[in-house]
């Protein structure tokens, strides 16, 4: 009997003895996980600031600033650059497919056909409609990517997609993230800039040129249509010269002691750096956007001489100035849905490209002329496109269309020609798709920039440009 409690006792022993060595650092391990996971992220310390200083990028880059011509309300890609013969063989008749429609209560099954003839231009022989006289002595410079997708109907959604990388309100600009991770070649002039229409505002207004939730240092600037350019800019006539300069002294020793006692809170420092900016601006600005300064051959090159490209035409050539003095991004924006032809198609679309064809066009020539242009991207296009179909019977016009649309792209590295189809009616994408996402992380790519790498955190996550989408670099595109 003794020996059976023995025997016992020891086996007891060396289970005990054998389990401790076995579960023991297992269960240690998961004890110090659940520990950890249970503490609370540290909040980042230290005096990490932000500030527009020029910097290198990871990658060697093509392209180092870009002018984006935005066409708000949709272009029809039809009528411009994506003909499609059987539109016109089918003209009044009904639609032999599936549509999806945007406005259901104005929809029409009847196929419009294009009322403008199409040539064949340059060593691609890029399709271009009678509409873009001038877009076609520069298609050689040029991309047409007739397979642009979004796949949200809405205006506000779209741009925000293709400017800010989601159909989500509130996130940073393209521009905000370039100059984000770019800063700016310029001492005395914003980083980031946009242009807007005297006669209004695109579709979500200043949301277009929004730093969203990145430093409000990387929000665009806007310069305006007319004189003044920039509001606020220059001081009253009484404060001008040595008062005015002893009292900036002043004020930049006072927000530089405030901003010692007070590291980390990097609104505070966007905000010291953009009035200190502002001061530098008073000069430059001016000058920047002085057009006296050009000679006649360049006003008339961009149609400052004739009334109906005068506007865009200062607009375009500012840009380019503005790209020449160091500024990393430049947006020009057309007025609240002036490309958002629903009704009035016939006189409505002639109209807007007279306004925008000729200034455009001397844009790339003279950037290319100056030798800016293989480092300058410059992109023309909207946020959608139109349907092959009517709407609106009684003042024709034609629906959204984010499902296959068309935009162009020059110079930065991007080549020269056509890329991706739509459907034979022009509705969807149906060859070499390019999302929006895809788009910027080629565009990111051009700039040296790795678009998963691009990120900035935010309520401790991490945020990106294509945030967490399936983007990829779209080779094709590339020269």
């Amino acid at each position: 009997m003794t020996n059976n409690n023995s025997d016992m006792q020891s086996s007891r022993r060396h289970f005990l003895a054998s389990s401790a060595m076995r579960g023991g650092p297992l269960a240690l391990a998961c004890l110090m996980a659940q520990k950890a996971s249970a503490e609370p992220k540290k909040p980042k310390m230290g005096t990490e600031g932000f500030d527009l200083k020029p910097k290198q990028p990871p990658l060697k880059p093509r392209a180092t600033a870009m002018i984006s011509m935005f066409m708000q309300g949709g272009p029809s890609q039809m009528d411009l650059l994506d003909p499609k013969p059987i539109l016109n063989e089918l003209h009044m008749q009904k639609f032999p497919g599936k549509i999806k429609y945007d406005n259901a209560a104005q929809a029409s099954s009847k196929v419009f056909g294009s009322p403008w003839k199409f040539k064949k231009y340059g060593e691609h022989g890029t399709d271009v409609s009678e509409l873009l006289p001038e877009f076609s002595t520069i298609v050689d410079d040029a991309l047409v990517i007739r397979s642009m997708h979004t796949g949200v109907n809405n205006h506000g959604q779209s741009i925000y997609a293709m400017n800010g990388g989601r159909p989500l309100a509130g996130r940073p600009a393209l521009g905000s993230w370039l100059t984000y991770a770019l800063g700016t070649q310029s001492e005395s002039l914003p980083a980031y800039i946009a242009m807007t229409d005297p006669k209004g505002l695109p579709v979500a207004g200043v949301l277009n040129w929004s730093n969203g939730w990145l430093p409000s240092l990387f929000q665009g600037t806007v310069i305006r249509p007319v004189k003044p350019r920039i509001l606020n800019l220059q001081p009253p006539p009484h404060l001008d010269g040595e008062i005015q300069s002893n009292y900036l002294d002043l004020l930049q020793s006072l927000n530089r002691r405030h901003a010692e006692q007070r590291t980390g809170e990097h609104e505070l420092q966007a905000r010291i750096a953009n009035f200190e900016l502002a001061e530098r601006m008073q000069f430059a600005a001016d000058e920047a956007t002085d057009l006296s300064r050009e000679s006649k051959a360049t006003h008339a090159m961009y149609g400052l001489d004739q009334p109906e490209t005068r506007e865009f035409g200062e607009r375009c050539l500012i840009a380019r100035r503005l790209v020449e003095r160091g500024v990393r991004f430049v947006q020009l924006f057309t007025k609240n849905q002036y490309w958002d032809h629903h009704g009035g198609i016939v006189k409505a679309l002639p109209a807007s490209c007279k306004k925008i064809d000729k200034p455009a066009a001397a844009l790339v020539k003279d950037l290319k002329q100056r030798g800016l242009l293989d480092s300058t991207v410059v992109h023309w296009g909207g946020e959608m496109g139109r349907l092959p179909v009517i709407q609106n019977e009684a003042n024709i016009g034609r629906d959204h269309n984010t499902y296959g649309f068309t935009m162009w792209v020059a110079g930065g590295g991007f080549r020269s020609g056509m890329h991706g189809a739509t459907d034979e009616f022009g509705h969807h994408a149906v060859e070499d798709q390019v999302n929006h996402f895809d788009y910027h992380a080629t565009l990111l790519h051009l700039f040296g920039l790795e678009a998963e790498n691009l990120t900035y955190e935010q309520n401790g996550r991490e945020q990106s440009l294509i945030d967490g989408q399936p983007a990829k670099v779209i080779e094709k595109l590339l020269a």
